[in-house]
């Protein structure tokens, strides 16, 4: 962090590729008190280390701020709670645990500190952002991350929505001049940022357009050419984005999808329906089944028709 910043980071010790080098916590100061942002997984080594972190700075952990509810960040809030008393705020659709929702325009305040609450969904439809506007600080969760982009995975995912969060935080908050997210490094740019998140789904999108026009009508066919200097492990990941885009073009009514009767090929079902086990971890599983909206198995799969001239 900056030096004289308020906010501290305690990285989780739940490193793997869909949380980078581990999930972010962050623990704000205020006059003796503390808001923790993303407690994190609910590990133990992890817990003690904010709860110590706290107490080295002589403050009182009085709220803790869950910004969405994937495994890698909310299950640590209930036992931080049982360990501090602070209560948990969440997003008002949030599944898991907590005492109090928030809202858009909200501000969650302790003594000495405030954050201005925005509703941001996309990743997750749960997501929360908070506004640190006494230090220009965003704290984005999984909106933006320190390093590479994010996964936006339907069911939990929407891809229009998610577009239109970067758009809002571009706009209302180009002066501000950091970006702590809940993976990765501060990013200490975060206009630039933003516009190269904004203009890498936009090409994302054109080249799914492409690919359907070249007659590549599956997700597995587009992820092969438009992702093929991507490595193979990767592409599962890639799928879900493929889908999160076309869904948002067949709502738009620019392609149509239809169930092929027949079951996948080896290589389909290695794209769609992959054995996470095999490549992860239990825990660092979870997540990605969480994060890929892969909670269920996959059987089929669809064809993808564009309507009208693809741009």
């Amino acid at each position: 962090m900056v030096e004289g910043s308020r906010v501290q980071r305690v990285l989780a010790q739940n490193p793997s590729p869909m949380t980078l080098e581990g999930t972010n916590t962050y623990l704000l100061a205020g006059e003796g008190q503390a808001i923790v942002i993303d407690p994190g997984p609910a590990f133990e080594g992890h817990l003690e280390a904010i709860v110590q972190r706290a107490k080295s700075a002589k403050l009182r952990i009085a709220a803790i701020a869950v910004t969405h509810g994937h495994p890698d960040h909310a299950p640590g809030a209930a036992p931080l709670r049982e360990r501090t008393g602070a209560p948990v705020y969440a997003h008002r659709e949030a599944l898991f645990p907590h005492d109090a929702a928030l809202a858009e325009g909200e501000r969650l305040a302790v003594e000495g500190l405030e954050l201005e609450v925005l509703e941001a969904p996309g990743h997750a439809r749960d997501h929360l952002v908070f506004a640190f506007q006494r230090e220009a600080t965003l704290f984005t969760g999984d909106v933006v991350v320190g390093r590479g982009t994010v996964v936006v995975a339907p069911p939990g995912g929407d891809m229009r929505a998610y577009q239109a969060t970067l758009e809002r935080l571009r706009r209302d908050f180009a002066e501000f001049t950091c970006l702590l997210g809940g993976h990765g490094d501060p990013v200490d740019r975060p206009a630039e940022k933003l516009d190269a998140y904004i203009a890498h789904r936009q090409l994302r999108e054109r080249e799914i357009l492409h690919a359907l026009g070249d007659g590549a009508r599956t997700i597995p066919a587009m992820v092969g050419r438009i992702y093929r200097e991507v490595p193979a492990a990767l592409w599962p990941v890639a799928a879900r984005q493929v889908l999160a885009h076309l869904t948002a073009l067949a709502g738009e009514g620019r392609v149509s999808a239809r169930r092929l009767e027949r079951r996948l090929t080896p290589f389909e079902r290695e794209i769609l329906a992959p054995d996470l086990s095999r490549i992860a971890d239990p825990q660092s599983a979870a997540v990605a089944r969480a994060e890929l909206g892969m909670t269920e198995s996959i059987a089929t799969i669809d064809e993808y028709e564009p309507i009208g001239a693809i741009a």
